[in-house]
């Protein structure tokens, strides 16, 4: 097999500070060919199969960041989108990898890339469990799930929770952990369309509401009916804001994202306006970042949902995940259904 010697990548070339812009001469995003770097020892050269999309990816490549308070050093101008990704190994200078062999690592927007082996997680084939379970179910985003409910949220079987973004990748593990694992006694989605909050329901929910219905604060009043403990926040904003409302006195709140005002300038984000609530009851906000928790507990954490999948406490079925196949020319358009909430689960771009 010829090994490649170019390869084309996505660059960053205008930092956004609301809608990334993907075409004219303020595009966020420029195809541009680079050549593939020689490997040094124990490096792959790998071939990108699968990209993940994550709604963080928005904030690694944010014009209003100031990279000091950034979780992770953000997306440098003229330098490669970054992503994790499902790959396959075409030449390798470490023993620890065979060429065929498919590997989890951060590739970015590129057709081929050089990687350290240390960087790369081999992938186990699983019976009836698709290779791009590992970017959702059974990779980074299973794991904030469950270290969002477990750790932070310490949830279990005296609590009722909220789920907000819970047809969403991390939502939807959030809800069956809850329900399937932990036990919590009542779990609610929150969901942009009936027909995803019908799916977030068959996963375990015991009521999913459609935040876009014109009752949809009347119902949460009714779902949430004595308060809850527990909420689980992945989009920000006034469901945020309308959730303080709705929680029992010390209950605690994980935040996990905040996908409503990713794309809004600073000015025009919902400022909270029910803080008083946090003070009155006692409430606990704690934000985290999956990186808090890999070095001690990731090797648990991969184990317990693996266990969850095995009995069928957590479905991966495909409906847990939206796999655009996708022209490479075309990848920042898969990347940017995130915001405009055409996916089920988690989002997925397959390179064709």
């Amino acid at each position: 097999m010829t090994l490649p010697t170019e390869t084309r990548q996505w660059i960053l070339t205008i930092k956004p500070t609301a809608t990334p812009v993907l075409s004219g001469p303020n595009s966020t995003f420029t195809l541009e060919t680079k050549p593939v770097p020689s490997l040094t020892d124990n490096q792959v050269l790998v071939r990108t199969l699968y990209l993940s999309n994550d709604p963080a990816q928005r904030g690694w490549i944010s014009a209003t960041i100031d990279p000091v308070r950034l979780y992770r050093p953000p997306v440098e101008l003229n330098s490669p989108m970054d992503a994790v990704a499902i790959a396959e190994v075409l030449h390798s200078t470490s023993p620890a990898f065979k060429v065929g062999q498919k590997v989890r690592g951060m590739t970015g927007w590129s057709e081929y890339a050089v990687l350290d082996a240390a960087k790369c997680q081999p992938l186990p084939a699983l019976e009836g469990v698709a290779l791009t379970q590992h970017l959702g179910s059974l990779g980074p985003t299973g794991l904030t799930a469950w270290f969002g409910i477990t750790e932070v949220a310490r949830a279990g079987p005296n609590d009722a929770v909220v789920v907000s973004g819970a047809a969403s990748a991390t939502g939807s593990m959030v809800v069956q952990i809850a329900k399937h694992i932990l036990g919590c006694k009542r779990v609610i989605g929150l969901a942009g369309a009936d027909a995803k909050c019908r799916w977030v329901e068959s996963l375990g929910a015991d009521e999913c509401l459609n935040y876009k219905s014109a009752g949809f604060q009347d119902e949460l009043i009714r779902a949430t009916d004595g308060f809850v403990e527990v909420y689980f926040d992945n989009v920000g904003g006034e469901i945020l804001d309308l959730m303080m409302t709705r929680m029992k006195r010390h209950g605690r709140i994980a935040a996990c994202g905040m996908v409503a005002d990713y794309n809004s300038d600073r000015s025009q984000r919902y400022g909270i306006k029910n803080w008083f609530e946090v003070i009155s009851n006692r409430l606990e906000i704690r934000g985290f970042i999956v990186m808090d928790f890999l070095l001690e507990k990731g090797k648990a954490a991969t184990e317990a949902l693996a266990k969850g999948v095995a009995k069928g406490k957590i479905k991966v079925d495909g409906q847990n995940e939206t796999v655009v196949e996708t022209a490479f020319e075309k990848v920042p358009e898969t990347w940017m259904k995130l915001f405009e909430g055409a996916n089920q689960g988690k989002l997925i771009t397959q390179l064709v």
